[in-house]
C-alpha cells in the first residue's frame, strides 16, 4: 500500500514514519509533490482539519494520504489553545513563541491547575484502489463489516496524552509544545525524553497505533517478517 504523509512538518514526517516503519508500507511525504497545495486548516474540530488535509492530499497525488492534526487542551484556559495550538502566537509563530505565550499566559497558577492534555485525531483518506480492497474485506468479514462502515471513504482514530504545563521550558528534543508539556505518568516533558520514549507514549503514537491496527485488520498493511 502507498501513502503520503499530508504534511510538510518534517518533525511531525519523521516520528509518523518510524511508527509506520514495521508495516509494509511504502510512505512518502507531501516533499515528493512540491505542486501539492497548502491545506487551509479553518476547521473547528481536529477531525475537520486532519479529514480535509488528507482529502486535499489523495485528490492531489492519487495516493491514500494520512494526515493528523493535534490540539493542545489546558484546563486553566478553559480548554484553549485547542484547535489553534500551531497558531496560538500568531500565523507565522515558531515553536518558541508558542510555548513563551503560553508560560505566560498561566503565571502565577498553580500546578493543581496546570492540568493539559494533547489530543491528535488522525485520518487516512483511501484511494479508489484501497477503498475497493476496504470494501471486500466488509463483504468478506463480518466482524469487519459489524465495526467499519465505508460511508467515510477511509479510517480515523484519535489519540490523548494527559499531563499539565510545567513553568519553565525543560529540555532539547521534540517540538511545538514539548518543552512546556509536562507527562503525566514520568514527570518529565515530552523535550527531555528520548524519540523512542517519546514515541512509545505520546498523544501521536496512540492515536497511529490505532490507525496501524485497523490497516493490519482490514488487510490494508501486514507486520514485516523480522529479520534473525
Amino acid at each position: 500500500m502507498k501513502i503520503v504523509l499530508a504534511t510538510r512538518n518534517r518533525d511531525k514526517a519523521r516520528e509518523i514514519v518510524a511508527m509506520l516503519d514495521r508495516l509494509d508500507l511504502e510512505v512518502v511525504t507531501l516533499d515528493a509533490f512540491p505542486r501539492a497545495p497548502d491545506t487551509v486548516e479553518d476547521g473547528d474540530t481536529l477531525e475537520a482539519n486532519a479529514w480535509k488535509k488528507a482529502r486535499e492530499a489523495l485528490t492531489h497525488t492519487g495516493r491514500s494520504a494520512l494526515a493528523d492534526d493535534t490540539g493542545l487542551e489546558v484546563d486553566a484556559l478553559g480548554g484553549a489553545p485547542g484547535v489553534f495550538a500551531a497558531r496560538y502566537a500568531g500565523e507565522k509563530a515558531t515553536y518558541a513563541d508558542n510555548c513563551r505565550k503560553l508560560i505566560a499566559a498561566l503565571e502565577g497558577i498553580p500546578s493543581a491547575r496546570r492540568g493539559a492534555r494533547f489530543r491528535t485525531v488522525m485520518a487516512l483518506a483511501l484511494s479508489p484502489a484501497d477503498l475497493a480492497r476496504l470494501a471486500d474485506a466488509v463483504a468478506r468479514s463480518a466482524e469487519v463489516a459489524a465495526s467499519f462502515s465505508l460511508s467515510a471513504r477511509g479510517l480515523v482514530s484519535e489519540g490523548a496524552l494527559n499531563g499539565e504545563i510545567a513553568t519553565l521550558a525543560r529540555g532539547a528534543g521534540g517540538f511545538g509544545y514539548d518543552p512546556v508539556f509536562v507527562d503525566g505518568n514520568s514527570g518529565r516533558t515530552l523535550a527531555e525524553m528520548t524519540p523512542d520514549e517519546k514515541n512509545s507514549t505520546s498523544h501521536r503514537y496512540r492515536a497511529l497505533l490505532e490507525m496501524r491496527e485497523m490497516l493490519v485488520r482490514y488487510g490494508l498493511a501486514r507486520e514485516k517478517e523480522s529479520v534473525r
